[in-house]
């Protein structure tokens, strides 16, 4: 029976899921990831860890499923977004990976924002300080020797590609984040290289993330216990690939990814920048589709940072905050602690909790903190409506979306019906395999791209919605009050 592989190439792990033609999940491995902050605002990987903890988890397939590799027949990727990989004339990276989350590009973002304002629809969304473009502005600046040794830019996925298969490509989806893409036409733009001293050489070659962009290496069939001749599909970003693996790809479709970030995706039939509302239009990992999404650089991560500030397990925290539930928490908590995208575009901002006592306690702090994302969802939800959208049902995927309590929270702070999915936690993975069905078989990507089994749909409680909407106002009023003092802390350099 054929047998799909898809690699997802997160920022806190490498995961990998093998499924059936029936898209049964066979085998599953997944290898942390560490980051390193050498400064403030920094965010960096060496991608060559990235490629180690794959063959890592290629060797865990292969002890659990070996049969399964062997009938593998596609492989699709997906990863982490905007992240930049500088590669010399030897395909060698020149140093770290600059991620997502990393803020050091604040000013080049404000300068190319000021300089071309009208690039900003073309690319779908303002510039921001984690998108590739300001990065590479950046290095010019800062790093110049660097710079000019760079022969290649690519993704973090499309290094792995890169490694499996000697190619320089990508996907349209992941492109999209890179503040380089015309999103409307789905070419590279050569004002927006220009504008950050760059050449479309440098750029890899742009595919749809349903087609073969190359084929497995022979030596590492071999070692991996592969078919030779083994297609890699053009795979996606990892909001698109949640997408894929959700079967959202239908105009109005909608879902939360509740990761290490934070994304509320809605898919739509045509291009609809909204750059003024801070909302990312970007293409869809399949042609002729495109996506608004709201994006939040702080998600699970924030409970997770939680467990280890308070060295408790994130299941008992969760298990502790689940039995002394009744309504709001008395203490706010501003997630952002790695400064924030949508909706403030705020490098600086930083997370808070306000409202302490001498009764505050372990539970009250983990309340806190599922609300606190919950409340940066809403900011979401609210630019994604003021941008046109009308989202009705939204699924949820991702770790976070396993706490039930959170998930209640969630609902009613929206005021919105979510449903969970089986195995929902895996999408990114999953539908990187999907793609790679699409890239293999060729098949419609209606026949391939449907909702998995739900597992539940959680309804708001009105008696919840109304206790949390003061919450959210006040921690609207928060943010807005410490925002200067934010850039304070910063140096006022923002």
């Amino acid at each position: 029976m054929p047998t799909y592989l898809g690699i997802d190439v997160g920022t806190s792990a490498i995961k990998a899921v093998v499924i059936d033609e029936q898209q049964n999940v066979l085998a599953e491995a997944t290898r942390p990831l560490t980051v390193s902050r050498p400064h403030d605002l920094w965010s960096e990987q060496d991608p060559d860890n990235w490629w180690l903890a794959v063959q890592q988890a290629i060797g865990t397939l292969r002890e659990s499923t070996p049969d399964g590799l062997a009938a593998i027949k596609g492989i699709g990727l997906s990863g982490q977004m905007h992240g930049a990989v500088l590669l010399d004339s030897q395909d060698r990276p020149l140093r770290p990976a600059i991620l997502w989350n990393d803020g050091r590009s604040f000013r080049e973002a404000k300068e190319l924002g000021e300089r071309y304002p009208e690039l900003s629809r073309e690319m779908g969304v303002i510039p921001m300080p984690g998108f590739t473009a300001p990065k590479l502005l950046w290095m010019a600046r800062h790093e110049p020797e660097t710079f000019r040794a760079i022969k290649t830019i690519l993704l973090p996925k499309d290094y792995i590609r890169l490694k499996l298969t000697g190619e320089r490509a990508t996907d349209m989806s992941d492109a999209a984040g890179t503040w380089w893409l015309d999103e409307g036409s789905r070419e590279w733009s050569g004002r927006a290289l220009a504008a950050t001293g760059l050449e479309r050489h440098q750029m890899p070659t742009l595919f749809e993330g349903s087609e073969p962009t190359g084929t497995l290496r022979q030596e590492l069939a071999r070692e991996w216990g592969l078919p030779a001749g083994v297609p890699v599909a053009g795979g996606a970003g990892d909001a698109a690939a949640g997408a894929i693996g959700l079967g959202a790809i239908q105009e109005g479709a909608a879902f939360i990814s509740l990761g290490t970030s934070g994304q509320f995706f809605i898919t739509t039939e045509t291009f609809r920048p909204a750059p003024e509302m801070l909302v990312h239009a970007f293409c869809h990992a399949l042609p002729r589709r495109w996506f608004q999404m709201a994006a939040m650089l702080n998600g699970a991560s924030c409970l997770a940072w939680l467990s280890g500030l308070l060295n408790s397990e994130i299941s008992h925290l969760l298990k502790e905050a689940e039995g002394t539930y009744r309504g709001p928490a008395h203490s706010l908590f501003l997630p952002y602690l790695t400064g924030e995208r949508t909706p403030h575009n705020d490098p600086h901002a930083r997370g808070v909790f306000f409202g302490l006592s001498p009764e505050t306690n372990q539970a009250d702090l983990t309340l806190a903190v599922l609300e606190g994302v919950a409340f940066s969802l809403a900011d979401a939800k609210d630019c994604l409506v003021r941008a046109g959208a009308a989202p009705q049902e939204v699924g949820v995927i991702g770790g976070g979306s396993r706490s039930l309590l959170w998930m209640r929270i969630l609902s009613s702070v929206l005021d919105l019906p979510l449903v969970r999915f089986r195995s929902g936690e895996k999408g990114p993975a999953f539908g990187a395999a999907r793609l790679a069905m699409l890239a293999t078989t060729r098949a419609p990507a209606e026949a391939i791209c449907n909702a998995p089994p739900a597992l539940d749909r959680i309804e708001p409680e009105a008696l919840l919605v109304e206790r949390y909407q003061p919450r959210i106002e006040t921690f609207r009023r928060l943010y807005k009050a410490l925002k200067p003092e934010f850039s304070v802390s910063a140096g006022g350099n923002n």
